[in-house]
């Protein structure tokens, strides 16, 4: 007879089709990255003044590096807190998951700015006060909505809606006052999750470290729950949002992260159940 490891899901089967789902929204993830970079290229044609510096690259490809650094640090967190046993996180293993984590969080802070300059070229404009129909043929797009741009046409040029503008920080683009509002609002949007993310990861980084050090008491988890409570509210209104405005790749993508680090706590609960169980036989 095959013996059932007891765990935090109640029996085996119930572990398995978690980590089946869990790997499965993984994989969805690392897939985000690369529809990123296409609309993100998209926009980059509608925006590219001449040649980008340095420091606009994370700019322009702000969700692309954001998404990428984040879904290797969501990897780490795995090995940490489900694929190691604590007692493999030690010497070499130990800093080189520092270590890469430590990058992970240079670009990803890096990508919050990336979001925040953004929010910048949206209000850099001048009224237009000609007949945007005669734009058509030359080149000019329009802005629909954030990173969402259309050639200038006779069927589109009718339904701009006054008051128009020209975006001078990007290239030959037009934007009606409530499109570039719309945008202005996701953009911020953009901002603020990409924030509240940080803080989630800082909490949820010095709850493992505490796990490791067998720290992490009953003040502390309380202290934790509450936190999180509130990160990841405002993180589920931000989908929701996104769920609104009609943003589809945005909303997807914020409920797969919000998917993947609750299968990350749930790694935590797992984790500091067998620990409490392998006390609980060290000391009968």
């Amino acid at each position: 007879m095959v013996a059932v490891r007891e765990t935090f899901f109640g029996s085996d089967r119930r572990y398995h089709v978690f980590t089946a789902i869990k790997y499965l929204t993984y994989l969805l993830l690392g897939i985000n990255i690369w529809l990123f970079l296409q609309e993100e290229l998209l926009t980059l044609e509608h925006v590219a003044l001449g040649e980008l510096a340095p420091g606009q690259l994370v700019q322009a490809f702000s969700a692309t590096v954001d998404t990428a650094a984040w879904v290797i640090l969501l990897l780490l967190f795995e090995l940490e807190t489900s694929v190691l046993d604590d007692s493999q996180i030690r010497g070499g293993v130990r800093w080189a998951l520092h270590g890469i984590r430590g990058l992970c969080y240079v670009f990803i802070v890096y990508a919050f700015f990336g979001y925040y300059g953004e929010v910048a070229p949206l209000h850099a404009l001048i009224p237009y006060a000609g007949d945007p129909c005669a734009l058509v043929g030359q080149d000019w797009s329009v802005m629909l909505n954030l990173d969402d741009f259309a050639l200038l046409d006779a069927a589109n040029c009718s339904d701009l809606a006054a008051p128009v503008y020209t975006l001078t920080d990007f290239s030959q683009v037009l934007a009606s006052g409530e499109s570039l509002q719309a945008a202005r609002w996701l953009a911020w949007t953009d901002v603020v999750n990409a924030g509240v993310w940080i803080l989630v990861v800082v909490v949820l980084e010095v709850e493992v470290r505490l796990q490791l050090r067998g720290g992490l008491t009953a003040a502390a988890l309380a202290l934790n729950k509450v936190l999180k409570f509130v990160l990841y509210g405002l993180l589920f209104a931000a989908a929701a949002y996104w769920g609104v405005a009609g943003d589809f790749l945005d909303f997807w993508d914020a409920a797969l992260w919000l998917f993947a680090f609750i299968f990350i706590e749930l790694n935590v609960f797992e984790w500091q159940y067998e620990s409490r169980q392998g006390r609980a036989v060290a000391a009968s």
